[in-house]
């Protein structure tokens, strides 16, 4: 790799981290030089804005989280284990040490961005639309498979995990108690055989 892609994905890095504590508007271009060590003109070198950087900074929080989830569904086959691995990555990820500091970078910046940034907000939905595929797509499997209820609705079962899951982490961080996600995991998991056939 190169010494300018090292740079960059250096940049990358320290820069989701920031905005991921932090946010958007609480980042400063002098924050990003103090935690790259790299003058302004080193990082737009690399990046033509605070507003590109925050972008791509986004995508690799993003990129990082759902290789998490990949990972969780490697050797799983049956829709109701592969759902309970993504529900495992939650916990994990509040239990154990989470990814990235701050928490989960969609809900920070679907937060954030809600009235302030057109391109953040849109690029948080791209990420949230990803996710929201990737349940569908089990389900909709299952659904085919025999091993989900014909009367179940994809889009609902997305629905009910993600909100679950990014309320529980929430208040998993607010309170500093990783309680709340693990109510929230045993009830999705005692959902998702609600969901069986």
């Amino acid at each position: 790799m190169s010494k300018a892609k090292i740079t960059r994905e250096n940049i990358l890095q320290k820069a989701a981290e920031l905005f991921n504590k932090k946010g958007y508007s609480g980042v400063s271009m002098s924050d990003i030089m103090r935690v790259t060590g790299l003058q302004k003109g080193g990082i737009y070198n690399h990046f033509q804005s605070k507003e590109e950087l925050a972008l791509n900074a986004l995508d690799l929080a993003f990129n990082l989280v759902n290789q998490h989830f990949l990972n969780a569904l490697k050797g799983k086959t049956h829709a109701i284990e592969r759902l309970e691995a993504i529900i495992s990555v939650y916990l994990d990820f509040v239990i154990n040490k989470p990814l990235i500091p701050g928490g989960c970078p969609i809900l920070n910046t679907a937060i954030e961005s809600d009235d302030t940034n057109s391109a953040l907000h849109l690029r948080t939905q791209e990420a949230m639309n990803s996710w929201r595929q990737l349940i569908c797509q089990i389900t909709e499997k299952g659904i085919a498979r025999g091993e989900i209820s014909q009367t179940v609705e994809a889009e609902v079962v997305a629905t009910i995990i993600i909100s679950n899951l990014e309320g529980a982490l929430m208040m998993s961080q607010l309170y500093r108690k990783g309680i709340h996600m693990e109510r929230v995991s045993e009830h999705l998991n005692r959902y998702l055989k609600s969901l069986l056939p």
